[in-house]
């Protein structure tokens, strides 16, 4: 396989796989509008816009592989309609022109609500709001004739994760011992992925043909409840139990019709009112990968955001 590898897009996932295949010796040309990216001598940051045909093409040239790493500028399946599949429509054809694979981190929303653990095996056949999004793009990948792969992962916990119910919203608290608002009922098994072992599995899909045109469940330790993990948080940054606000789904369902955010977070706020576990037993064998530990996940994470308090980023 070439050495260069694209990723679009800077954010958790994009500068979690840039890092990982820069320290595998491997060039990486990361591609975002504004020219941002992790900063290592074998990654290139490019301006690029992912929906402009030339450009992208311009960029991709010669890779081995394409992680495709953005998402809609905004949380709301009307976004999402509006950009998601041409711009990933964009991303396969040019890679395709290239001979690349093209890897895509992917969500849970495919599956919609359930009452059983989620496998590789589960319909998603989600026909509501954002999730049929997620089916809709699911579907198009199936029929691209770009190989593809898509591995899918829970609710992120880890470097660089921010905008989650195990990031800003938790952490941060924890290490200054303020109290931690969640939403939904705080006792059920919930899933959560660490960014590394999402990242590790992209790319060894990407390198190994025999999983290429498959979905994928990344490397997830087992559910725990978000008191549980409160509590692994805290622990491993050797501060107290932290109090926790549960917020009821109500809430969000009342505020839906004057505030958009609401709205769209109370649709998905059925996989916080039920258990929701990702099993990824059979994509672990396939991809000879294993979850990291929750109690080294929760360092893992303390360690990043002490790092960023320190840092004032």
């Amino acid at each position: 396989m070439s050495k260069l590898h694209v990723v679009t897009g800077a954010g958790p996932v994009g500068t979690t796989v840039a890092e990982q295949l820069a320290a595998a010796g491997k060039s990486v040309r990361i591609l975002t509008r504004s020219g941002s990216g992790p900063e290592h001598p074998l990654i290139e940051r490019r301006r690029v816009d992912a929906t402009q045909r030339e450009q992208l093409a311009a960029a991709v040239e010669g890779a081995a592989a394409v992680y495709h790493c953005t998402h809609g500028s905004k949380y709301a399946a009307r976004t999402w309609w509006a950009e998601l599949p041409a711009t990933e429509q964009n991303v396969l054809s040019v890679a395709g022109q290239a001979g690349a694979v093209v890897v895509f981190p992917e969500s849970l929303y495919s599956y919609g609500p359930l009452d059983q653990p989620m496998t590789e095996n589960t319909p998603r056949t989600a026909d509501f709001g954002k999730p049929a999004v997620r089916v809709a793009l699911l579907r198009a990948r199936e029929e691209s004739a770009t190989p593809t792969v898509s591995v899918a992962a829970s609710d992120f916990i880890g470097p660089h994760v921010r905008v989650s119910h195990a990031g800003e919203r938790m952490v941060p608290n924890i290490l200054t011992g303020k109290a931690v608002q969640a939403f939904g009922n705080v006792n059920l098994p919930h899933s959560f992925t660490y960014m590394p072992d999402l990242a590790a599995a992209m790319i060894r899909a990407a390198q190994d043909r025999t999983l290429w045109n498959s979905f994928l469940h990344a490397p997830t330790a087992p559910a725990v409840s978000i008191r549980e993990l409160a509590r692994l948080l805290a622990e491993a940054a050797d501060k107290p139990m932290p109090k926790i606000l549960a917020v009821p789904g109500w809430t969000l369902r009342a505020a839906g019709p004057f505030n958009e955010q609401m709205r769209e977070l109370a649709e998905m706020n059925y996989q916080f009112d039920r258990p929701f576990q990702l099993d990824s037993t059979a994509s672990e064998a396939r991809l000879g990968l294993k979850a990291t530990p929750l109690t080294e996940v929760a360092a893992g994470t303390v360690a990043w955001w002490k790092a960023v308090v320190a840092e004032g980023k």
